[in-house]
């Protein structure tokens, strides 16, 4: 049987990776000891599958941060209009360290791109000077965040 499109290229993951996923979206510190006991493996087992989903980038364990808490004052979304080659100007947005998340989307915009800043200035020179300077790059629209209410990482496993 052939793999549906929607699943084309993503590895396949048992019941029991799936749990250890879920295990860590409650706490990524969560003990590989503890992790064992609730899937059923050992402690061993469930860092060495740990590991396969890092290493496929299936999961990263990261420490998720309020940007306002470490000194970033502005948060914000960007709308971007592109002209030729969406993944190309992807992968050039992609490598602005400010850009934390870049997606291509099918709408009014080509790419969403979320950006963290400092101040107004740092704002001005990334959209001025790095993001509208792109030659793929022919309209930009900013949704700067006025309070985040709702962040989550643990939307399960399909």
């Amino acid at each position: 049987m052939a793999a549906s499109p929607r699943r084309a290229g993503r590895p396949q993951l048992d019941d029991t990776s799936k749990a250890i996923i879920e295990q860590l979206q409650q706490d990524g510190r969560r003990p590989y000891a503890t992790i064992g006991k609730a899937v059923g493996l050992s402690e061993a087992a469930v860092r060495q599958r740990v590991q396969k989903l890092v290493d496929s980038g299936t999961v990263q364990i990261v420490a998720v941060t309020d940007p306002q808490q470490i000194g970033f004052a502005r948060q914000l979304m960007i709308g971007i209009n592109i002209e030729g080659d969406l993944e190309a100007a992807a992968a050039e947005l992609a490598e602005i360290p400010e850009l934390v998340y870049v997606v291509l989307t099918a709408g009014s915009f080509d790419i969403l791109a979320e950006a963290v800043v400092t101040d107004d200035e740092h704002l001005l020179e990334l959209l001025n000077d790095r993001i509208r300077k792109l030659p793929a790059v022919r309209r930009t629209e900013t949704f700067m965040y006025l309070k985040l209410k709702k962040q989550t990482y643990n939307w399960g496993i399909a």
